[in-house]
């Protein structure tokens, strides 16, 4: 269940969704650190992310999605994904599928992978599921630290973005675990974070 770290208006998410839908960028709420969302599917948006982070175009953008329905949608959902979903998601994971073709090439920098997040909180999802399926990276300037509050947001990313989405702090202040099972049968935790490895372990160990 999604964790409800401050109520945000109703209002300001459907504004958020909005500018999404029009192709613009969001900074948005979730429990890891606040992300910049923009239509994960529509190319033009998703150079809009790189050019505000100043982020290199060969280091792809994962996509938050509203449930594992979505997921299905833009990627190859695996057995070991499954299992990784049912202990951790909604929450602070990220998980490496093979993505299906509706997903702009610029996005995975080229690759036939993508990164899958579903964020434990409550603004984040209710954007996702009004606008769908976003972008997911870290509301800050490359090489910079990331971003655990609006305030840090609207400072660093000033003109950048369209929108700043408050939902207070982030819970957690540390990004989400990245682990790829795009090969069945094999896994490689890419990224530490708030989810431990001994835990990702112990659940594809079931498989």
């Amino acid at each position: 269940m999604p964790y409800d770290d401050m109520v945000v208006p109703e209002k300001a998410i459907k504004e958020a969704a909005g500018i999404v839908r029009a192709g613009g960028l969001v900074v948005y709420p979730t429990e890891t650190v606040y992300g910049i969302g923009a239509c994960a599917s529509n190319r033009i948006a998703v150079l809009k992310v790189f050019a505000a982070k100043k982020r290199p175009l060969d280091n792809p953008l994962s996509v938050a999605v509203h449930d594992m329905k979505q997921a299905d949608e833009i990627a190859y959902v695996n057995a070991a994904a499954r299992k990784l979903a049912e202990a951790f998601l909604p929450g602070p994971l990220t998980i490496v599928l093979k993505k299906k073709a509706r997903l702009p090439e610029e996005l995975t920098a080229g690759s036939d992978k993508v990164g899958i997040r579903i964020p434990s909180n409550s603004a984040a999802l209710r954007l996702i599921e009004l606008a769908g399926p976003i972008t997911a990276t870290s509301a800050n300037i490359s090489g910079r630290p990331s971003i655990t509050t609006a305030d840090e947001a609207r400072e660093q990313l000033d003109g950048r973005v369209d929108f700043v989405l408050d939902g207070g702090p982030s819970r957690i202040g540390v990004e989400s675990t990245v682990v790829d099972v795009s090969e069945d049968g094999v896994f490689e935790i890419l990224r530490d974070g708030a989810v431990a490895r001994v835990d990702i372990k112990r659940v594809l160990a079931l498989r």
